[in-house]
């Protein structure tokens, strides 16, 4: 039985005002997040093991909602992430317009209503913490001639948006903020976009697929040039949905990627793979906490999002990919992972684009190898939920791990050989689910407790996270810090 959704969110920002509101209709669809600064804490566990699942990927997540609102027909979308990230999206979709329904747990229909055929929204649109989600949404944007408020949590409205704004601009749509282009931010679009070739400053898939998304609407042919290339979900989502998108690889380590503009999208149904990023976690307890085996399904392996996979394996991990194959353009496989002794090494700063949201968890990884792990090239760290560079220095070295960190590099000299970490530290997560994430799976090994307050970040993008964790053997608990 099909359930139509009205979204209600009660974050952190919004939560004081909900008395405030007026009653929602009767069976209105309500999302609660869990308690505001929650605590849990990690506890040294015996080997993982087990053969689960994790959640959708929250990249096609957010794509799959966004093409099929642009789509002529009903999308229906399997596996889909219901953290609070791609709720978020959902709604937007839904204020702008389109038509969105949950038949069950991970499984949605949208109904969309044309490229440059969404409708002004009745208020504000507040995408949480989601930086994927509010800075592709402001690409759609671009091409529609209204006006729409974004805004976000305090984490989103510090994050900066000019690296977006800056090429809409150039194209057409009119941006009015906060200085840096920070939200609230007020976009107009324009019904008269102007098709533009734009080259990336720094390697951005956000900033680039905002650019490509904006020229759906363009006449003729949008190019963004990348300095290096950068995870391709939008351009495969694009195709799958029937757009023109052409890339060139260049003699000079440049891509070019382009859209052709004005095209009738055909709604497709899209099987949303297991999240890489998410499955780091699982991954990495696996690799650290001695005799651990854990097989994780279905996951996404786009070679653009699998350098964790490839520092791992240098490293010494045992990892294997069972059962390849493609779902809606994108790579998928299982994956097989067994502990053993890691190494560290020197992690290539080319490799940054294909594991930026990896490095927290490596660095929790690294804590558990023998020598030293260094990575570089990773200024882009500083601007993500958190400052993730300095979070996770400071949470390191609060476990009793030596750590330097650099404007744009991290050192972490490992225990492996000697001793595992020393833990027994209070970290804060900073808004940041990674980070949350991280230092939980840093417990498992260590030799003391190590505790997370702020960890109902992690319901963003891994909703389910301590219950998955716990069916393969991990003591994460809950601590009551409320008066």
């Amino acid at each position: 039985m099909s359930l139509r959704v009205n979204f209600v969110y009660e974050t952190r920002a919004n939560r004081s005002t909900r008395a405030a509101r007026a009653p929602r209709p009767a069976g209105a669809w309500r999302r609660q997040d869990p308690e505001p600064d929650m605590r849990l804490t990690a506890h040294h566990c015996q080997a993982l093991t087990g053969d689960i699942p994790v959640p959708g990927d929250k990249s096609i997540s957010h794509r799959a909602l966004m093409l099929g609102a642009l789509a002529v027909g009903e999308t229906r979308i399997t596996g889909l992430l219901e953290g609070e990230d791609v709720l978020r999206t959902a709604a937007a979709m839904e204020a702008l317009g389109a038509t969105v329904t949950r038949d069950g747990p991970g499984a949605w229909r949208v109904s969309g209503r044309g490229v440059s055929g969404l409708r002004e929204p009745d208020d504000v649109l507040d995408m949480g913490n989601s930086g994927t989600g509010a800075r592709l949404l402001m690409g759609l944007l671009a091409g529609h001639p209204f006006t729409t408020v974004l805004t976000g949590d305090g984490s989103l409205r510090s994050r900066p948006m000019a690296r977006v704004t800056t090429p809409l601009a150039a194209m057409g749509a009119t941006f009015v903020g906060r200085s840096g282009g920070r939200m609230p931010l007020a976009v107009t679009g324009a019904a008269d976009l102007l098709p533009l070739e734009y080259v990336l400053p720094v390697a951005s898939a956000q900033v680039k697929s905002a650019v490509l998304l904006a020229g759906l609407h363009a006449p003729g042919e949008t190019r963004v040039i990348e300095p290096e290339p950068t995870r391709d979900h939008t351009e495969l989502m694009l195709r799958h949905f029937g757009a023109q998108v052409r890339v060139e690889d260049r003699p000079d380590g440049t891509r070019l990627v382009a859209v052709t503009g004005q095209p009738e999208l055909t709604a497709r149904d899209v099987v949303v793979p297991g999240d890489v990023s998410s499955a780091a976690f699982p991954l990495a307890a696996a690799l650290t906490v001695p005799g651990s085996a854990v097989t994780l399904r279905t996951i996404g392996l786009n070679p653009l999002r699998a350098g964790l996979i490839d520092t791992l394996r240098d490293m010494g991990a045992d990892i294997t990919i069972a059962n390849p194959r493609t779902e809606a353009g994108e790579p998928v496989g299982d994956l097989v992972v067994r502990a053993g002794p890691l190494m560290g090494v020197d992690v290539p700063p080319g490799r940054a684009p294909r594991m930026i949201d990896e490095y927290p968890v490596l660095a929790a990884v690294a804590a558990s190898a023998r020598g030293t792990t260094r990575m570089t090239g990773l200024g882009e760290l500083r601007v993500k939920e958190s400052d993730r560079l300095a979070a996770m220095a400071r949470g390191l070295a609060a476990c009793g791990v030596a750590v330097e960190e650099t404007a744009d590099s991290l050192t972490v000299h490992g225990t492996g050989g000697t001793a595992a970490p020393a833990g027994g530290a209070v970290v804060d997560a900073e808004l940041d689910h990674r980070i949350a994430m991280s230092f939980l799976v840093l417990g498992l090994a260590a030799a003391a407790p190590v505790s997370v307050t702020g960890a109902d970040a992690i319901a963003t993008s891994f909703p389910g996270f301590t219950d998955l964790m716990g069916g393969l053997g991990a003591r994460i608990a809950a601590d009551d810090t409320r008066d």
